[in-house]
């Protein structure tokens, strides 16, 4: 499985950028590397982010909310809805987008790979179905907010 993104670089919807970016902030004290290692990555890779307004992101990006399929290279599967970390359900299979799977895999597509787990024990997923969940943010983030935590990342595409 090659490492490629479809999209050249992360896809995010506006408010799922701007979400996530504050919880990436607010979490530079943990102390499990794995996870922190997983957050830095995301936040490295969120700087070459091509952004979009809800109407127009692909229907292949993984987003919060989306349910999601992976399979590893030894054949089994995975599927998951990713949420916000207050709505984490190990039992009801919801992942918190802040943990190492999470961070790993939003704003990929289907068809887009990633190593996964500890480094003596790299497991190799693809994603292979993304479906959207009707359940979106019923926050309102304001286009001064955007444009506030925006320019802290000139690199971005705004489509």
């Amino acid at each position: 499985m090659e490492e490629k993104m479809k999209y050249g670089s992360l896809v995010f919807e506006k408010k799922d950028f701007v979400m996530i970016k504050r919880y990436v902030q607010l979490n530079h004290y943990i102390e499990d590397y794995a996870h922190k290692d997983a957050l830095e990555a995301l936040e490295e890779n969120m700087s070459d982010a091509q952004i979009y307004d809800l109407e127009d992101i692909p229907e292949d990006i993984v987003r919060l909310y989306s349910i999601v399929t992976v399979r590893s290279e030894l054949g089994w599967c995975k599927t998951f809805q990713l949420v916000l970390p207050s709505e984490k359900d190990i039992e009801k299979d919801k992942l918190s987008v802040q943990s190492t799977l999470g961070a790993s895999v939003i704003g990929l597509s289907e068809g887009d790979c990633i190593n996964y787990g500890l480094p003596s024990n790299i497991i190799k997923l693809k994603i292979k179905r993304v479906k959207q969940s009707p359940k979106h943010f019923k926050v309102n983030i304001s286009e001064e907010v955007f444009t506030n935590v925006l320019p802290k990342y000139p690199k971005n595409q705004f489509i």
